[in-house]
């Protein structure tokens, strides 16, 4: 991880978050490594090197940032790929 890791994840989200509807994205174009789920990776990354308590409070804005992205996405139904064998936050998908 680099200086800024989790600001530049909770940036992303609040980015997405901001918009309108079904269809959270970090940018106006679609770019490997700076869309949510990316963000969300570096989160979990961040959170399994933390101190406990850390990793707690951190741990809590990011159930609530869970809960938004899953309340805002869909299931994906199609099947396991590269992307889906991480977290579950992969296996969602945006209502186009």
């Amino acid at each position: 991880m680099w200086p800024g890791a989790v600001a530049d994840a909770l940036a992303r989200f609040e980015s997405a978050f901001r918009q309108p509807g079904r269809c959270p994205t970090a940018s106006r174009v679609w770019q490997p490594g700076l869309e949510v789920e990316y963000a969300r990776d570096d989160l979990e990354e961040v959170m399994l090197h933390l101190p406990r308590g850390a990793r707690r409070d951190l741990g809590r804005l990011v159930a609530r940032i869970d809960d938004e992205f899953e309340r805002r996405t869909l299931p994906n139904p199609a099947p396991v790929n590269a992307f889906t064998v991480g977290g579950w936050w992969w296996s969602r998908t945006r209502e186009r």
